[in-house]
């Protein structure tokens, strides 16, 4: 006679032959690479459960007349002690972390199902709030730049002083981190006062070369390296949004919704090539992740890189056709760029900035051991998980119709 127990799924253990004819000495003779945790000898047991599993569920079959488990099987063993005055017993501890036999009241389908409702609620307040500052332009859109600058480069140091970065490399000391983050702040306000970073980029590296270098101890590479690399990175490349919405203020004419703007809201002089630029760019950056999310949801299968294992071959091809279109259908309803080719290229650039900007993060998070840069912004991790895309698009929109577009493009 066989007696079946099923059981849900726990750790995997594997278990010799055990016999059951002394139920107080309970001899249990373990083979497997994890130790299972035994009470002390000082409680009492009022019953044990041997619950052997195969794959997620599993089946115990004991020979009653023998006393023996024939098959070697996953086996989980839990003993109930009695409650010591009147409270309920402590678990065990085995590496200084508790163990529970207790299922997670929250599914993981239904928590997916909550961060991804998260994600949505707050992407969408996200970009009505991005919206509105764009067009705004001038100071408000400039400081709420800078702003962003000073947390992601807040975050960026916290990345390079984390524990899976440190333990290869010296990081900056925190006062240096804290300078360089005010310093990066502060760019695109320069930016948009004198119009050009020239003389405050090179000015910033020498005094943060000076402060390394001059610092008790023993001055390293490394530290000079990811700080000269951060003042780049979230300082001097963020930078180029500003110059794109403020700095490209030729009235976009050809434009039917430039032309019908209210005078109270800027009227026509405000509808600028930078406006329009910064509006396709922007909207071409988030349709390339949404659809490189989704394709690669549907589709993906072929790795992109090890940088980024999740990313694959077909939702990028997805992303990039997403991000080319908007950018052309854009241009018409914008009418601006005014040649289709100019569009196409002009999206294929925002694309090209956008891989490549989140590619770069996810180096950075890799190597520091993290799954997100922080955790301001719920469903999304911190600001620089969301900014990522953006951080080298803006440079080459900027430089592309600086240099590419004869008239800027209208």
């Amino acid at each position: 006679m066989t007696t079946n127990l099923s059981f849900p799924h726990f750790d995997c253990y594997k278990v010799a032959p055990v016999s059951f004819s002394s139920p107080c000495a309970c001899p249990l003779r373990l083979s497997s690479c994890k130790p299972l945790p035994l009470p002390p000898s000082s409680l009492k047991f009022n019953r044990l459960h041997f619950l052997f599993l195969h794959g997620q569920k599993g089946l115990l079959r004991i020979n009653k007349r023998t006393g023996l488990a024939r098959r070697h099987i996953v086996a989980v063993a839990h003993a109930e002690p009695d409650r010591i005055d009147g409270k309920e017993p402590q678990q065990e501890v085995e590496g200084g972390q508790q163990l529970s036999f207790q299922e997670d009241p929250i599914s993981e389908h239904q928590h997916k199902k909550n961060q991804l409702k998260k994600r949505i609620i707050f992407g969408i307040g996200i970009g009505i709030a991005g919206g509105i500052i764009v067009l705004a332009g001038g100071w408000v859109f400039t400081v709420a730049v800078a702003a962003c600058i000073f947390v992601g480069a807040r975050e960026y140091f916290e990345l390079v002083r984390s524990r899976g970065i440190t333990a290869g490399m010296t990081p900056p000391p925190r006062y240096v981190s804290r300078i360089c983050s005010v310093i990066c702040a502060f760019m695109p306000i320069l930016s948009f006062y004198f119009g050009q970073l020239d003389v405050a980029i090179t000015f910033s590296a020498f005094i943060l070369a000076i402060t390394l270098l001059l610092q008790r101890g023993n001055p390293r590479f490394a530290q000079l390296s990811s700080a000269i690399f951060g003042l780049f990175y979230c300082g001097y490349l963020p930078c180029f949004w500003v110059k794109l919405r403020c700095g490209l203020a030729v009235p976009a004419i050809n434009t039917e919704i430039g032309a019908g703007w209210p005078f109270l809201l800027g009227g026509r002089a405000h509808w600028t090539v930078g406006l329009v630029a910064t509006l396709i760019s922007m909207s071409s950056i988030i349709a390339a992740d949404t659809f490189a999310f989704l394709g690669g949801k549907a589709f993906g299968k072929t790795p992109l890189t090890n940088v980024s294992p999740k990313k694959t071959w077909e939702g990028t091809i997805m992303g990039l056709g997403g991000c080319i279109a908007t950018s052309v259908i854009l241009s018409k309803v914008l009418s601006w760029p005014s040649s289709m080719i100019s569009a196409i290229a002009f999206g294929f650039l925002n694309f090209l900035g956008s891989v490549f900007g989140d590619l770069t993060e996810s180096m950075i998070k890799r190597d520091a051991g993290v799954k997100d840069s922080g955790s301001l912004i719920p469903g999304h991790g911190g600001l620089l998980d969301r900014v990522d895309s953006y951080i080298f698009s803006g440079a080459l929109a900027y430089s592309y119709i600086k240099a590419f577009m004869p008239l800027y493009g209208v």
